[in-house]
């Protein structure tokens, strides 16, 4: 087990804010149907703490997602937010719902027989910043007077 860190994040329009106390080594890809599903992507990339160790500054709204568990989000922007089963001590909080999520990486596969194998390794494939977008950030700048992050 690592040292908790202490980091803070939420939803995309920012109604929803969470402060999490979290260990590192506990980050993982969820392969499964339903995050698939749940979260519009190949993985649900989590990473699992303590109830205890997470406070909700401005609470998300849930979905009773099976019988055995629900998952936060924002009914406002839809952002997918974690997991966590009915009954038990733990939740899962999403990694790109972290303010900061650089640094924590995956320690496991979890539903591995789900997994879309050519979305696992994609080091080899052409990388495009997004500064080389020019039309997409001129959108930003006419509509904002900035890029976002």
């Amino acid at each position: 087990m690592s040292e908790k860190l202490e980091k803070t994040g939420g939803c995309q329009c920012g109604q929803v804010r969470y402060r999490a106390r979290l260990d590192p080594d506990q980050a993982y890809l969820c392969h499964c149907r339903m995050c698939q599903r749940a979260t519009g992507g190949v993985a649900a990339a989590f990473i699992n703490l303590e109830i205890a160790d997470l406070e909700w500054e401005s609470g998300p709204d849930w979905y009773a997602s099976s019988p055995i568990a629900k998952r936060p989000f924002c009914s406002n922007c839809g952002t997918p937010l974690g997991f966590c089963f009915n009954e038990g001590e733990n939740i899962d909080i999403t990694v790109g719902s972290l303010d900061d999520p650089y640094g924590i990486e995956p320690h496991w596969h979890f539903a591995s027989e789900t997994i879309h194998e050519a979305w696992i390794d994609m080091s080899k494939l052409p990388r495009k910043p997004i500064k080389e977008y020019e039309a997409l950030n001129q959108k930003w700048i006419d509509a904002t007077g900035s890029v976002p992050e």
